[in-house]
């Protein structure tokens, strides 16, 4: 499968089940990833991420089903599905008394690029993860938000066409998750496949396009993400933020086909809209309420009602 061939999945996960000697941990597994898209893989912990995700870079190995990456066989040409992948564990693996520079320049070496080559590589993800000023840092005096930085520079030396990414936020302050966030955002822009493990599903509603959720090693939904809410007999909400107060614009909304409510927050400049399951997709109510010649700040998903279908997917507890 070569770089421009959208047609087929990158990820192509089917029926695959995986145990640890008497621990099902997967059991028929199904579900897509397709070129280009941020697709956030969504889960209760102990639900199957991890192992999922070690399957994917053939760390393990199907025991049952199939796993293709860029149409090759995980189990049969392992060598060709690394070329293409970028894996970053859900824990650190550096070598804190090493410089960004020269962990970045050690990976570059061991994937075989000259000097000249490792100097002009690590410069370019020192600049794409907004690193450079700290070049020179030892890695055990840096933030961890900061080390998670150079996690995903490591990922990048490789140029990898797909990128798995196990809880990359995982303890990480806000500033250093919007900031992680954008990185992300700016990968996908420059056409890599992103595939980003999550247990909080709010986490990801705003930066994915897709989405599979996994519960007790069992696939519960996997999709677009603007169907999760519709798929689930949930009704579709969203949140806008207006720059000011907009009189009448609660009423006149109310009245449009497809909504059915919309109330005043707190903040009497945010509103939530209720839609009916059927309503046009989340574009088409902007434009209409655009019609309306109001300025507005953000307009998204509904993150509680999120919460509500991730529930409604999932049970309670953790498989043992």
């Amino acid at each position: 499968m070569s770089k421009s061939d959208t047609s087929q999945p990158v990820i192509d996960v089917e029926k695959v089940t995986f145990s640890f000697k008497e621990h099902r941990a997967l059991e028929r597994v199904t579900f897509q990833v397709w070129p280009g898209s941020l697709h956030g893989f969504v889960g209760p912990n102990g639900a199957g991420k991890t192992t999922t995700l070690k399957l994917i870079c053939t760390l393990l190995r199907p025991q049952l089903g199939r796993i293709t990456v860029f149409g090759h066989d995980v189990r049969e040409d392992m060598p060709a599905v690394r070329r293409r992948l970028g894996f970053m564990p859900d824990h650190f693996s550096l070598y804190r008394q090493m410089t960004v520079y020269e962990y970045l320049d050690f990976f570059g070496a061991a994937y075989g690029f000259s000097q000249q080559q490792r100097d002009r590589i690590v410069a370019d993800v020192l600049a794409l993860t907004d690193m450079e000023r700290r070049r020179d840092d030892l890695i055990q005096g840096l933030s961890r938000g900061l080390q998670q930085r150079v996690s995903l520079a490591r990922v990048l030396v490789n140029d990898p066409d797909l990128l798995l990414l196990d809880e990359p936020a995982s303890g990480l302050d806000p500033r250093a998750r919007i900031e992680l966030m954008e990185i992300l955002r700016a990968l996908k822009q420059m056409g890599k496949t992103i595939f980003i493990s999550s247990h909080i599903l709010t986490e990801l509603a705003e930066l994915c396009d897709s989405v599979t959720i996994i519960d007790r090693g069992t696939t519960r939904y996997s999709g677009p993400m603007d169907e999760l809410l519709q798929r689930n007999s949930v009704q579709p909400t969203y949140k806008l933020k207006l720059e000011s107060p907009a009189n009448g614009l609660i009423d006149a909304l109310k009245a449009s086909a497809g909504i059915v409510d919309v109330t005043s927050l707190d903040d009497p400049r945010e509103l939530r809209i209720v839609c009916e399951s059927s309503t046009p997709d989340a574009n088409t109510l902007l434009r209409r309420i655009l019609e309306h010649n109001v300025q507005f700040v953000s307009f998204g998903p509904d993150q509680r009602h999120l919460n509500e279908a991730f529930m409604h997917l999932t049970q309670e507890g953790v498989r043992s």
